[in-house]
């Protein structure tokens, strides 16, 4: 399988993911695809719904190196002290704005062996967990940030995306025309 991060304006990113039930080798093959993805792309989290993949898990690498795998992550607990953050977003790529989240959570889920753990994290970490657990609800760090940004992203995401459709499109005609010309080419030395 090809794997790619899609990019706002794919309606997959804004749907709620299933629940995963069963770890199987081959979610095992999936979750070592996206690290490969998510590091290939400068990235430190990729969750599935980023991949195309409508299941609740996602993989992240903070400042600390280790590979971190959570499959149905319950977010169970958040202080009340936020804190501010640049974040941004392989499926939005070049935006960023600043975010307040809770600066420390604790988070149950399973690992990539199927094994259940909690884990109480602060800081960087605990920030890149609540934004791949938002991808696993539909929602998007530009739905939490200032909203004349998000309108602003969403306009230039959707214009972006009809200039590909029109580029597509206009391909399209081009190898209909020429199919067209070779085959009355054809039908002439017949």
């Amino acid at each position: 399988m090809c794997m790619k991060v899609l990019h706002l304006g794919d309606e997959r990113l804004r749907q709620i993911s299933t629940p995963v039930t069963e770890v199987t080798d081959d979610l095992r093959a999936t979750i070592e695809q996206m690290f490969e993805l998510m590091l290939k792309s400068d990235g430190v989290g990729l969750a599935a719904p980023q991949v195309g993949i409508m299941q609740r898990f996602f993989v992240l690498i903070a400042e600390d190196n280790v590979k971190r795998v959570f499959i149905n992550p319950q977010i169970i607990k958040t202080s009340t002290e936020t804190g501010s953050f640049e974040e941004g977003c392989l499926s939005i790529p070049n935006q960023y704005e600043t975010i307040v989240r809770p600066l420390q959570i604790t988070v149950q889920a399973l690992n990539e062996k199927g094994k259940p753990f909690t884990l109480e994290a602060d800081g960087f970490l605990a920030r890149i967990i609540q934004h791949e657990y938002d991808h696993l609800d539909g929602i998007l760090y530009i739905d939490r940030g200032d909203p004349v940004f998000k309108f602003k992203v969403e306009k230039q995401f959707a214009e972006r995306k009809e200039k590909h459709l029109a580029r597509e499109k206009a391909k399209i005609a081009k190898a209909t025309k020429i199919a067209e010309k070779k085959a009355a080419k054809a039908t002439k030395k017949a």
